[in-house]
């Protein structure tokens, strides 16, 4: 069946929103300042090339930037005051696709109108993917959005999508925290020492 393009060139199914937060950690003790926020952005898209092989992936790339505007637009919309300090994405590629189909949806260019809305992002984007059914399990790495050696921002969001993929499908999905986790104490370079440095260079 032809599923018709409703954003772009792309045929997006659904869209889907997660958020949590966390106000003590495994133990009980409470937060060591404001409770960590965790979002999930994520949209299950029909696999352009389902079924098929082909050399060009064109077909996901071109319009993946303003997919990244999408997902850039639905985060601000959800940020509120918070500010975002770590980041991550992932995919799940539907049976009858490739693993190459999902990395095809995570370059930098659809990354960039992110990093760009959440006010910058000097780090590599974290990023994740694999193949599976409706229901299966993605585990989506977190890390500092300007430093990525900051230790306490290492974190790991587990997100499913109980509809999604189906097997003509990608969900591409984009996942950010507002802070790293609560009572990290391993050491190592500080959020605050990275805002500090990033102000003092502006």
């Amino acid at each position: 069946m032809n599923k018709p393009a409703n954003f772009e060139s792309y045929h997006i199914r659904k869209w889907y929103t997660q958020i949590d937060d966390t106000l003590a950690n495994e133990t009980g003790r409470l937060a060591d300042g404001a409770p960590l926020r965790k979002i999930v952005i994520a949209a299950a898209i029909v696999n352009p090339y389902a079924g098929r092989y082909s050399e060009s992936l064109d077909l996901i790339v071109e319009h993946s930037p303003a997919l990244g505007h999408e997902f850039a637009r639905r985060i601000v919309a959800l940020m509120g005051d918070d500010a975002l300090e770590s980041y991550g994405k992932g995919c799940l590629v539907g049976s009858e696709g490739e693993y190459e189909h999902g990395n095809a949806f995570l370059t930098a260019i659809f990354a960039d109108p992110v990093r760009e809305a959440i006010g910058g992002g000097k780090a590599w984007v974290p990023s994740t993917g694999k193949r599976g059914a409706p229901g299966t399990v993605l585990d989506i790495p977190l890390a500092h959005k300007d430093e990525l050696y900051v230790r306490s921002h290492y974190d790991t969001l587990t997100v499913l999508f109980p509809d999604a993929p189906n097997a003509d499908e990608v969900v591409i999905a984009f996942a950010f925290a507002t802070r790293g986790r609560l009572h990290a104490r391993l050491g190592g370079i500080k959020a605050a020492d990275v805002a500090a440095a990033m102000a003092s260079a502006a």
